[in-house]
């Protein structure tokens, strides 16, 4: 997958009414952990979501092998 990059621009700026173009500024989301365990596929690849304790979301991406083997070593783990 391509990389992306963020540019923010310092709060002075945005906050005095610069209205030259690329300066407008994103709305802010809330980054909560809220939310199921969630797994989508995006491209070739796999996006794993896992919620965290005391928020946020660990953010893995998996290959299909790599899916295959994850899958083996949950149900590995389950008792029997």
């Amino acid at each position: 997958m391509g990389a992306r990059a963020v540019i923010s621009r310092g709060a002075s700026q945005a906050f005095r009414g610069d209205t030259r173009k690329g300066t407008d500024m994103a709305a802010m989301k809330p980054r909560t952990g809220d939310g199921p365990l969630e797994v989508t596929k995006e491209g070739r690849g796999y996006v794993m979501r896992v919620p965290l304790e005391g928020g946020g979301r660990l953010v893995v991406e998996l290959n299909a092998e790599e899916v295959k083997n994850l899958g083996e070593a949950l149900t590995g783990a389950l008792p029997s």
